[in-house]
């Protein structure tokens, strides 16, 4: 069996509109979120055998906070920049992908793929709108290889974000 957590990158700056999309680092309130979300995944008993990440600074940020609380090392954070706004075919592609010694896996990315990927590997007939920012959905897979994940597959354990209750 294996479990997938994805993440949407913690909210990010728009302080300077001239930077460029990849380059934009966090806000006051994703540098707040990022472990908040991460305390909960703690509190779940989580620990991710690979965190991977798109490699844009707000997502790097959010795996590199979220990795102190779980006491993940940072430099196991794995990046691939088709992460970067990948599309839910890239994002399955690159979880089937995935090494087998890998039990539970944590991805950060963006909208809209995740949302997206999340809405088409969902086994039940939910539908969520939009993963906010700092956002996680976990889900049980039922394979014994990340080679069988398939659309329709994921039994969701839980969807989480950071407005969803008070700490």
């Amino acid at each position: 069996m294996k479990t997938l957590y994805l993440v949407r990158h913690a909210k990010s700056s728009w302080a300077d509109p001239d930077q460029a999309d990849f380059e934009r680092p966090l806000n006051e309130r994703g540098k707040r979120d990022a472990p908040r979300m991460a305390k909960r995944l703690k509190e779940k008993e989580i620990h991710p055998d690979l965190i991977f990440s798109s490699p844009a600074k707000r997502a790097l940020s959010t795996s590199k906070r979220m990795a102190k609380i779980l006491k993940y090392p940072k430099d196991g954070i794995k990046t691939d920049q088709k992460l970067y706004h990948a599309s839910d075919d890239t994002l399955l592609s690159m979880i089937q992908n995935l090494k087998d010694k890998f039990e539970c896996v944590v991805i950060v990315g963006h909208n809209p793929g995740l949302t997206d990927f999340v809405n088409s590997f969902l086994s039940e007939e939910l539908d969520i709108d939009n993963i906010p920012t700092c956002g996680v959905v976990a889900f049980k897979l039922e394979i014994d290889a990340w080679s069988k994940a398939t659309w329709g597959i994921g039994k969701m354990l839980f969807f989480d974000y950071p407005k969803s209750k008070e700490d």
